[in-house]
């Protein structure tokens, strides 16, 4: 590969945005409440929107995840728009948005316990991810969920029946992508000898009072009206963006991590999406798409592709910095003053890549003037830590920072 940028830049600054704004933590209010890989921490959104934005400019994320630029765009009384293809975006964005209200927790585990209701989710992978011991009870709950009329009680139930049901299956929770382990192959073999149903519905009481919580954490810091646009399941890689923004900031996937649909999937299937929803969502991730060529104008992401041999590796970068950066400079037309770019350095063969330098270069050409690139320590992960990448065999090195490129738009 090529040899290693200089570590620092003139345009490079280091910074712990968990110092530089009063967000308690990256799990307060509602901005932990949902498991989503490669979240946007909180902070970094509200530094931006505290040093940049005023109330009623409009904030646009087009690779949104789990929705939180439109949480924090509230707190500072900003209209917003949030794009993702994971379809869960508009449901997860609705709970973490909602007032609190009084619930009646013990009234509706009551419920759930007795109901006669009956849902099947669409997948025939379905033995695969759980025991055949817990699907009729998993059936029986997840009925009474789909028969609920009271919408809000619905919202408030979402989250914690998907964490508890997967907690109920194979997959390993530590890692980013669905998959089984003899870790969570031995979670199961533990709960199946155990009293699994009480611990289920204990499970779900403890979540809906950290949903509960969580709400009245995220209305003691006072969110304004805002007009809201969420679109789940929409391919940003060519949506048209209907109208004007002052602001895009995003945190885009990095290079072979855009699989979200194959992590989503499981809770997508018992929310009713079927197999064909899933598996055209699913083909429209990066690393298995076509991407039209588009004009990359960095003279940092020529010298990094022309040093990978094996050809594989090459059409995956080729579709990753075309397809984001493509997206990207189509949405930017639009885009009245600055743009925010979070991104971290993914390896590719054990190479950290560049991929904020790359943005900064591209951007730069179509007249954006690079103010500064943030450099901001990544304090922990949800995913195993590996000496050796198990995928490949070499030296693991994940992204260790990650970096605020600021770009304003040269009027």
């Amino acid at each position: 590969m090529s040899e290693p940028l200089p570590e620092w830049t003139e345009k490079e600054r280091k910074v712990l945005f968990r110092d530089l704004v009063k967000i308690p933590s990256t799990t307060y209010a509602t901005f932990g409440l949902y498991r989503y890989p490669a979240k946007f921490i909180p902070q970094v959104i509200a530094y931006v929107l505290e040093k940049y934005a005023h109330p009623k400019m409009k904030i646009f994320d087009p690779f949104a995840g789990y929705g939180t630029v439109g949480i924090i765009s509230r707190l500072y009384g900003c209209d917003y728009e949030l794009w993702d293809l994971n379809p869960l975006l508009e449901t997860l964005h609705a709970v973490a948005t909602l007032e609190p209200m009084e619930v009646d927790v013990d009234k509706i585990l009551r419920q759930m316990a007795i109901s006669h209701e009956e849902f099947i989710p669409q997948w025939s992978r379905l033995g695969y991810w759980f025991p055949q011991e817990f699907l009729p009870f998993l059936f029986s709950v997840w009925g009474f969920y789909h028969s609920l009329d009271n919408v809000y009680l619905k919202l408030i139930l979402t989250i914690p029946l998907l964490k508890t049901t997967r907690y109920f299956s194979y997959d390993d929770q530590q890692r980013q992508k669905l998959s089984k382990s003899p870790k969570s192959e031995r979670r199961v073999k533990s709960l199946l000898v155990s009293d699994w149903k009480t611990k289920f519905f204990q499970m779900v009481e403890g979540e809906i009072r950290r949903v509960l919580e969580g709400l009245h954490e995220y209305s003691a810091l006072s969110p304004k009206q805002a007009r809201a646009i969420v679109k789940g399941g929409v391919d940003t890689l060519s949506m048209e963006l209907e109208e004007e923004k002052d602001i895009l900031i995003t945190s885009p996937p990095y290079l072979q991590s855009h699989e979200y649909i194959r992590q989503a999937k499981l809770d997508a299937f018992w929310l009713g999406y079927s197999e064909d929803d899933i598996r055209k969502l699913s083909k429209l991730e990066i690393p298995y798409r076509e991407v039209k060529v588009q004009p990359v104008y960095s003279e940092t992401f020529s010298r990094y592709r022309d040093q990978i041999e094996e050809s594989h590796l090459r059409a995956i970068f080729n579709r990753y910095f075309w397809g984001v950066l493509g997206a990207l400079t189509r949405l930017q037309d639009k885009v009245k003053s600055y743009l925010f770019l979070f991104v971290g350095r993914a390896s590719m063969r054990g190479q950290s890549i560049p991929i904020d330098r790359i943005f900064a270069e591209h951007f730069t050409t179509l007249d954006w003037i690079h103010e500064v690139t943030l450099v901001d320590t990544i304090v922990a992960r949800r995913m195993f830590s590996y000496h050796v990448n198990p995928a490949t065999n070499r030296e693991d090195r994940r992204t260790s920072v990650e970096n605020l490129v600021i770009l304003r738009r040269n009027a």
